[in-house]
């Protein structure tokens, strides 16, 4: 853009903004007095704002979901192209983009059979749900139904969903909730609830799942569903031991592993999906955000065949189909931009430099760490990365959300865009958020942190 946008040109724009749009996740109060901030144009890792400024989008869109970055001209004919040939037609049929992709999803996905097709994550997430709890009437006559999550993990913003999500601040003002749901502990090692660490604290996160099982009893668990790294909850990495001891502890009880992998899915932490990263034979897999980068709205349920079957046991039965539908994911741009999406992961090389960028950024994170007391914690997958923030570095005392705030803030003042956990955690959300574009290079990466080494010099001193 070069600064081809002022104030002027785009006022029309804003001022319909701040009369008509509802933001997501956004007080409205101050664009009484001030504007609201309106991205124009985006090219690779950058984005330009109404006013011409440039901005290194630190974040993938700001919900970690531009996964090979802006301005992709062959994504954006591909869509153009198969909308013009077919724009939709219903999930109760197929289509060529929805058959093509869904093979090649599979590929990817060693022991996984079925694509199911919605338009979000949350909604993927529903879907499973509404499995787990058919499977139940079907197999054990209703009682099976219940569904396991973790504290602080995140699965969508629907009444379930919520019922789901272990982030109090998140689900506040919302209830009640649909019964059903039971919460596990979380697996944060520096935030260990247990005098523990390495590999025997994620034995014993592990093992606390399979104490509430027993507790709530094994004939009324359905499912456990798990993000592979927790993303808005503080982006948390599993220590070494617990992924092969809930997968243990799942097929023990006959529960169905999900993974929601909406956030980590396509290339996120340098593989196909998180799980693959720790070994884990999911039964479900939900997934959104980075399957087309953002250039069309999609989301996947991917099954093992087993579940699959379930649902075709009794043709003659009226009722033994999983009765559902996703209006919008019989729309055949999604499919249509997740091919070239994957496509490009693969042409250039988009898994291998996540893993060699991450580790820069990690290892960046922990030099800042050496400089500034405040940061507590660095953890990460890949280029999915979190710095904890705290008062004190020996009693571990959380700084303020307004705090990270003015971090955030400053870095976006320096034109870097970057995440923290805000209002999810009651008292913990004091994590700093990365998770750059997968075609990040060394520049960027400096650039990032060196923002961040910036505002956390002025912010704390």
């Amino acid at each position: 853009m070069d600064g081809k946008f002022n104030e002027n040109d785009l006022s029309g724009i804003v001022a319909a903004d701040k009369a008509h749009v509802w933001h997501h996740l956004v007080q409205h109060k101050p664009f009484e007095t001030a504007d609201p901030k309106i991205m124009v144009e985006g090219k690779g890792l950058r984005v330009w704002d109404q006013t011409g400024k440039e901005h290194l989008d630190a974040v993938s869109g700001a919900v970690w979901t531009v996964n090979v970055g802006y301005g992709r001209e062959r994504i954006a004919n591909a869509v153009r192209d198969q909308l013009l040939k077919l724009n939709y037609f219903a999930g109760a049929l197929g289509t060529v983009p929805g058959a093509r992709f869904a093979e090649r999803l599979i590929e990817k996905m060693p022991g996984m059979s079925r694509v199911y097709y919605t338009n979000s994550g949350s909604e993927a997430n529903e879907k499973a749900f509404k499995m787990v709890r058919q499977i139940a009437h079907k197999r054990y006559g209703g009682k099976k139904h219940k569904i396991l999550y973790r504290d602080r993990d995140y699965h969508g913003t629907t009444i379930a969903c919520l019922s789901a999500g272990g982030q109090q601040e998140r689900n506040a003002q919302y209830g009640p909730f649909a019964p059903g749901f039971v919460e596990v502990p979380h697996c944060l090692e520096y935030r260990a609830q247990w005098d523990l660490t390495g590999e025997a604290y994620g034995q014993r996160a592990a093992d606390a799942i399979e104490e509430v099982i027993l507790r709530e009893g094994p004939d009324t668990v359905g499912a456990l569903c798990l993000e592979p790294v927790t993303a808005g909850g503080g982006v948390i990495t599993p220590p070494p031991g617990y992924w092969e001891r809930v997968q243990e502890i799942c097929r023990k009880y006959d529960v169905l592993l999900h993974i929601d992998e909406v956030v980590c899915g396509v290339g996120r932490t340098g593989t196909w999906f998180g799980y693959q990263n720790y070994g884990v034979k999911p039964d479900m897999v939900t997934m959104a955000k980075g399957v087309a980068s953002g250039y069309a709205a999609i989301a996947c349920l991917v099954t093992t065949e087993e579940v699959f079957e379930l649902f075709k046991s009794n043709a003659d039965d009226p009722m033994d189909y999983f009765r559902d539908i996703s209006t919008f994911g019989g729309c055949t741009g999604g499919p249509a931009a997740a091919l070239e999406n994957m496509a490009i992961i693969e042409e250039e090389g988009l898994l291998e430099n996540t893993v060699a960028m991450g580790a820069r950024l990690i290892d960046n994170l922990n030099a800042l760490a050496e400089r500034h007391r405040v940061i507590g914690d660095v953890r990460g997958k890949g280029l999915f990365c979190g710095a904890e923030l705290v008062a004190d570095r020996t009693t571990k005392e959380p700084v303020s959300e307004a705090q990270v705030k003015a971090v955030t803030t400053d870095c976006m003042a320096q034109g870097v865009i970057i995440g923290a956990t805000n209002r999810s955690v009651p008292g913990f959300n004091n994590t700093l958020c990365f998770a750059p574009a997968l075609i990040a290079t060394p520049d960027d990466i400096d650039r990032i942190t060196e923002a961040v080494d910036g505002a956390l010099g002025r912010v704390f001193g």
